[in-house]
């Protein structure tokens, strides 16, 4: 049996999923997996506060997700790894190095890259659909991904989600993260929730949100690192979402890796 892994795996400490580790754990086990990793949004310090509070984990609540992933580590005959998805801004790298890997214990960091820093704002680029943002959401994505911290990132494409047409500036705002992704042998992820969305309708047709064909078409001529993941927000996605992802990945020959360490 081919090996199935998912690295990208929420819990309802986020306040947008369904279920404790232990049964995403329970669920994976039994669609065969082979190592699972607990990445849900990671908590910020009191000085960060007003940082997305509605979609992830509070600094309190951080030891009780520890606990429970340890304890679904500790009954699976699978590794299992504690892991926190991210987003970038050079004011966190010493809470993500010391606090979430020092203090917490996580053994690999994931690059989310949902939000980029726009003046005293913090916009949410899958609802930016004006070019004028996506050089700006770029740069900072880079900027994350030279930092050294993150094991993958996730989504690469998700501002596919609101910009939705593969032209000009779309292409080369890809092609710049592909091209970071390849110089630092970073992989990128192929996302099997986005497979699940509802589709764009796009000058070319119909299109996933994300993961975008011509991106990945893309990715698929040159030596990118590539891992699929769920990122699963219910127990029942935890392993059908790594599927769909690689089966996706399958249409433009991309061989993901076979096996994933994020240490």
């Amino acid at each position: 049996m081919k090996s199935i892994y998912n690295f990208h795996t929420h819990t309802e400490l986020c306040h947008h999923a369904k279920g404790k580790p232990m049964d995403y754990a329970e669920q994976a086990l039994r669609d065969g997996c082979t190592a699972l990793g607990f990445s849900d949004h990671c908590p910020y310090p009191a000085e960060f506060e007003d940082t997305w509070p509605h979609v992830r984990m509070s600094v309190e609540e951080t030891p009780l997700y520890v606990q429970q992933v340890k304890e679904a580590k500790e009954k699976m005959p699978f590794p299992v790894y504690l892991g926190f998805e991210c987003e970038w801004d050079p004011r966190y790298k010493s809470w993500y190095t010391d606090e979430l890997k020092g203090r917490f214990g996580a053994q690999y960091l994931v690059l989310g890259s949902h939000w980029f820093t726009d003046g005293s704002l913090h916009r949410y680029i899958p609802e930016c659909a004006e070019s004028k943002f996506l050089n700006r959401y770029v740069d900072q994505t880079i900027d994350g991904m030279r930092s050294g911290v993150f094991a993958f990132l996730a989504h690469p494409d998700l501002f596919m989600k609101g910009y939705k047409e593969w032209d000009d500036q779309s292409k080369s705002c890809l092609k710049a993260i592909l091209d970071a992704a390849i110089d630092l042998n970073l992989p990128i992820e192929v996302n099997g929730l986005g497979l699940s969305r509802e589709p764009n309708s796009t000058s070319r047709g119909m299109r996933y949100q994300y993961p975008y064909a011509e991106f990945w078409e893309m990715a698929a001529q040159t030596s990118v690192r590539v891992i699929c993941n769920s990122d699963a927000h219910d127990p029942k996605e935890v392993i059908m979402n790594a599927w769909h992802a690689r089966d996706f990945a399958g249409r433009f020959g991309i061989k993901p890796e076979d096996s994933f360490l994020p240490l």
